[in-house]
């Protein structure tokens, strides 16, 4: 992961790192040190370099009477604690200091990671085609036709009005997904309703801390569990079953999302969850977590959660097999707790609000709990 990124004679020089234990050090992206490090972060290290610089001369030499250039001295001096985050660093030009400073998991959160330039491709078919869709799926008409196919497809399986309220639900919950990622700072492109999947919130940019990827996915149910609310009030104040049916409904659909179940929102936070306290840990967990939504989809004959784990299962071999890579800043013990507890607390309003209206007596507002029971 890129630990640092800061000027060096007037070029980047970017460190980046693994709690894996190296660290690796470019300029101008080139890479000019490599070293072990500890993965406990406990002592300090120091990547020495030089670099070539040409002096400066009024007059014009012959080639044969060329300057050589003057050789500079670099020294990177850095110590890292990864639980929680903090670096720092000092960087030396010879015996004099030009730059030092501190970072913090903020800093880590805020960053835009240094990207190679892309290489210039050669016109094909496939990359035009490539470019097209590229264009297409970021037009708002795109947006409009899926919203209106998904307004068609649940309109033709339910009613209009079921239809509208199920969107409803779907925008609230992604809509939560888009407030975190531009609480962070980045990008985001908007909401996509897939006919028959859901929703889908999606940004420009990657995540670079584990916290990130836990505040993305919590959020989402959270927004869906403050609209349940919403129409808990509503009912309370007009009595009318329309704002029971919604709150029980939409408690149920954001409870299905925080199944610890990649690539649903619960899988994302038990995955990053159990990776920042190990890696075995980590993979275990998510093997018996996969193992679990196996048993629910065979149970319930739900061909799409099936479809789902497929997808999920590959995630945790890829994080498996890329663990010593991971760009991504691990939690430390407090977020790991806090992290755990969101969570659990959101799983047990969702629930209370299912069991506080299926205790009405009405057939309609039971099926719910029906479906968790079954």
């Amino acid at each position: 992961m890129e630990l640092l990124n800061i000027d060096c004679l007037g070029k980047k020089l970017r460190l980046e790192g693994s709690m894996a234990g190296w660290q690796q050090l470019f300029w101008n992206n080139q890479l000019v040190s490599q070293v072990a490090a500890s993965p406990n972060g406990d002592a300090q290290i120091e990547h020495t370099f030089t670099l070539a610089a040409k002096r400066a001369d009024p007059m014009i030499q012959p080639p044969e009477q060329a300057i050589p250039a003057e050789t500079i001295p670099v020294r990177l001096v850095s110590k890292v604690q990864w639980q929680p985050f903090i670096l720092e660093y000092q960087l030396w030009q010879g015996d004099k200091l030009i730059s030092e400073g501190e970072r913090s998991t903020q800093d880590i959160e805020r960053q835009v990671p240094e990207v190679a330039p892309a290489k210039q491709q050669k016109f094909s078919l496939i990359g035009l085609a490539s470019l097209g869709f590229k264009l297409l799926k970021s037009a708002k008409v795109v947006k409009a036709l899926l919203a209106g196919a998904s307004v068609a497809a649940y309109s033709w399986l339910f009613s209009i009005e079921f239809a509208l309220a199920l969107i409803a639900c779907l925008v609230f919950h992604e809509y939560g997904h888009i407030r975190a990622m531009k609480y962070f700072g980045m990008k985001t492109k908007g909401i996509y309703l897939i006919p028959f999947m859901g929703g889908l919130a999606l940004s420009d940019e990657r995540i670079n801390t584990r916290w990130q990827d836990v505040v993305i996915s919590i959020m989402g149910p959270t927004f869906g569990l403050f609209m349940s609310l919403l129409c808990l009030i509503a009912y309370w104040i007009t009595g009318h079953i329309f704002f029971a049916g919604l709150a029980s409904f939409n408690a149920l659909l954001n409870l299905f999302n925080l199944l610890p179940i990649l690539p649903l929102d619960g899988g994302h936070i038990l995955k990053s969850i159990s990776f920042s306290m190990n890696s075995m840990v980590g993979l275990i967990v998510c093997v018996v977590a996969a193992a679990f939504g196996v048993w629910l989809s065979y149970s319930l004959g739900l061909a799409l959660l099936g479809f789902l784990l497929l997808i999920g299962s590959l995630e945790i071999v890829l994080e498996w097999k890329t663990r010593h890579q991971s760009h991504l800043l691990p939690l430390d013990r407090y977020g790991q707790i806090f992290s755990a507890v969101w969570y659990f607390a959101t799983v047990g309003a969702l629930v209370s609000i299912i069991w506080y209206f299926a205790g009405s007596g009405d057939d309609m507002l039971s099926l719910p709990l029906e479906i968790l029971r079954s």
